[in-house]
């Protein structure tokens, strides 16, 4: 097994492509174990961006894709252990360990609640709905301009303005953020602009892509 410790540049480069891209594929490009990966991932606080995990390349089965169609149980059909248990009854002690309606984990906090999320944005809790963390917790500077401007439009985003970044709750305002393209986002973080330590990153981030491209065409062929 490879422990070799995880370079600044590595760490980086996951953070960089962690939410959409196949943990496999980075793997393959870092040279390194898909169980590092994700352990690594785990305790930096990455997740799946939400596009991409309601695409067939995530792996996941959800309504209107294709993965697992053929195995999916269809209309009809009974389970075989049908009627061999009786609702809400389990063996043993199990019933008195099982967590009951209301129940909440010992890190629940109240709507309303702020946090810092790993990248380093201030978010705030909007709701108790199930799922993944994202959909309980918005940026607070992607807050306070849709709540001024609505829904953000496909193909923008809601950024900082240049040396307005804050978690300061009271100096995140509406003159504090715009709305920006992707396209001027990319302009903004193109490489002539990097610090000449980060082209490394920009380099492997290539070798990545190129090597997730190529999994998607065999993926398609």
């Amino acid at each position: 097994m490879n422990r070799k410790p995880w370079s600044e540049i590595e760490v980086k480069v996951l953070r960089w492509a962690y939410a959409d891209s196949l943990t496999a594929d980075i793997a393959k490009a870092l040279g390194r174990p898909v169980g590092q990966v994700y352990a690594k991932a785990g305790k930096l606080g990455l997740r799946k961006g939400t596009e991409f995990l309601v695409t067939d390349r995530s792996g996941r089965i959800f309504k209107g894709g294709k993965l697992g169609t053929a195995t999916q149980f269809k209309v009809g059909m009974v389970p075989a252990n049908k009627g061999t248990r009786r609702p809400g009854y389990a063996p043993g002690n199990m019933a008195s360990t099982q967590f009951k309606p209301g129940n909440r984990p010992h890190t629940w906090v109240p709507v309303g609640s702020f946090r810092v999320n790993p990248d380093g944005y201030l978010e705030r809790k909007i709701n108790d709905r199930p799922g993944e963390s994202h959909v309980r917790w918005k940026p607070v500077h992607r807050l306070v301009w849709t709540e001024a401007n609505g829904q953000v439009p496909p193909g923008h985003v809601v950024v900082f303005r240049p040396g307005r970044r804050t978690t300061d709750l009271a100096a995140i305002t509406l003159d504090a953020v715009e709305l920006v393209t992707r396209r001027e986002l990319m302009a903004r973080n193109t490489v002539h602009n990097l610090h000449a330590e980060l082209l490394p990153v920009v380099r492997l981030r290539a070798q990545l892509s190129r090597v997730i491209n190529q999994r998607a065409k065999e993926s398609a062929a």
